[in-house]
């Protein structure tokens, strides 16, 4: 009996172990992807940007009118999302005020959420593992509240 419980128990955990190793290397990557993300646009490196998106990403922001009217959805695209990094825009914020919080929300097979807070704002990341690397396909946007009274 005990050599069959014994059995079982490395059977099980020799299943598991790969799986583990796999979730870590995963969320390291992940982690890598926002990073490359949000410290990409902080320091204006649009090769850094780049390679954290997917060509076709969408990037959205639910815009309300204070005075009541009806909400606005904007949509930014992988392209202007660098050509805004390659023209620095990320780079006039203070780099005392760069906050780029990067929590892991959840990874299942290749799709992963992941929450950003940035200085300003915060993302919510939906990625995927394309060709074996992990890119940012959607990413949904708040202003945080100090920040939309500045604007």
């Amino acid at each position: 009996m005990k050599v069959t419980v014994a059995l079982m128990s490395t059977i099980l955990l020799g299943a598991v172990a790969p799986v583990a190793a796999q979730t870590v290397a995963d969320s390291t990557a992940i982690r890598q992807t926002a990073l490359d993300y949000i410290q990409g646009w902080y320091e204006g490196n649009a090769e850094r940007m780049e390679r954290a998106l997917h060509p076709q990403l969408a990037k959205r922001i639910v815009r309300s009118d204070p005075a009541g009217g009806a909400s606005q959805l904007n949509h930014m695209g992988a392209a202007e999302l660098v050509e805004g990094t390659r023209a620095g825009y990320g780079t006039r914020t203070p780099p005392e005020k760069r906050q780029s919080d990067v929590t892991v929300l959840d990874i299942f097979e290749n799709a992963a959420s992941v929450k950003v807070v940035a200085s300003d704002w915060v993302d919510y990341l939906h990625m995927a593992r394309v060709d074996d690397r992990w890119v940012i396909i959607n990413v949904l946007w708040e202003l945080k509240p100090e920040a939309r009274k500045r604007r």
